[in-house]
């Protein structure tokens, strides 16, 4: 059993489980269900999910050892684009789910990882063995997992500090009109259907930067910055300023929720991550390339780009 104190810094309160996840790294529902089991006291007090903490309350965290996973492991092909001794770096396909949940229990990066070394079972929880951040799964791209708890713990405080710089490659319907841009807007659970985010007043503090990497007809590749990391941030944010992701079923309609001639899937990617070595302090930086399914799209509105024979109308919009 590990005992955590953590203490609601000035200018902070609100909901517990939230104030004690955005402490002490663990995820929300992991906080939860510790909550739920009584883990989780003000002045030997339990709390309860939805009790309020104000900045200078001092909370007591048991998080119990964790136990051996009952995930099965399976031997799914991963992509390992980087690897020491503390950390390993994952170019995730498009359709592969991160961690096990209900109705994916197998088939996940997980299970994989369970097969490539069965040390990761005790690290960040049992369905979650190293796992520090996720990507959704239609994203692709760049994934950090922990090898070791001390590894994981500094890769947790890294990303709250928000010193993980995350670099995402998405294509937008539309002429992005600035060549470069900053949407602080608060995200949320979108209050008519439950199971989107939106931009909404009561929502977190979230903070996305872009760059126009290149311009189409009809069509922006944009380089994104995620400073905060909200659930479908990106996507949410992109969709508020009216150029949403190219191929995204929740919250593209019409031309951007088909997307451009020959995609089949979401357009966004997680190509650049920059992160400091638990071991040495040293930057590390990862990059991986645009999936085969991707790089031909683009390649097809550089065609209509300069006429070539053959090409699209302007909008190169489809029908799937």
């Amino acid at each position: 059993m590990t005992e955590l104190r953590l203490v609601v810094p000035d200018g902070s309160g609100g909901r517990v489980d939230r104030i004690a996840s955005d402490l002490s790294g663990l995820s929300r529902s992991r906080i939860q269900r510790l909550i739920t089991d009584g883990h989780l006291t003000v002045d030997g007090v339990p709390l309860k999910a939805r009790s309020v903490v104000r900045a200078g309350d001092a909370l007591l965290l048991r998080v119990p050892a964790a136990q051996p996973a009952d995930i099965e492991p399976e031997a799914i092909p991963l992509e390992v684009l980087y690897e020491d001794a503390d950390v390993l770096v994952v170019n995730k396909p498009a359709g592969l789910v991160v961690h096990p949940s209900p109705g994916h229990w197998s088939g996940t990066m997980v299970n994989a990882l369970l097969a490539r070394d069965t040390e990761y079972g005790g690290i960040a929880g049992v369905q979650r063995p190293g796992i520090v951040h996720r990507l959704d799964r239609d994203t692709s791209g760049l994934i950090m997992v922990a090898k070791t708890d001390a590894a994981q713990t500094s890769l947790m405080a890294q990303l709250k500090a928000r010193r993980v710089k995350k670099t995402y490659l998405a294509l937008v319907q539309g002429s992005v009109e600035a060549a470069a841009g900053r949407i602080e807007a608060p995200i949320g659970r979108d209050p008519r259907q439950r199971t989107r985010m939106a931009v909404v007043p009561d929502g977190r503090p979230s903070v996305t930067g872009y760059r126009v990497r290149e311009r189409f007809r009809g069509w922006t590749l944009l380089e994104v910055d995620l400073v905060t990391g909200r659930t479908h941030q990106i996507r949410v944010h992109l969709a508020a300023l009216g150029h949403a992701v190219a191929g995204d079923p929740v919250y593209g309609t019409g031309t951007s929720r088909r997307g451009p001639d020959g995609l089949e899937r979401l357009f966004l990617h997680a190509w650049r991550i920059v992160f400091a070595s638990p071991a040495t302090g040293d930057l590390v930086r990862v990059e991986a390339p645009l999936p085969e399914a991707l790089e031909p799209v683009l390649g097809r509105l550089r065609a209509i780009a300069t006429g070539a024979p053959g090409t699209a109308g302007p909008d190169s919009g489809h029908t799937r």
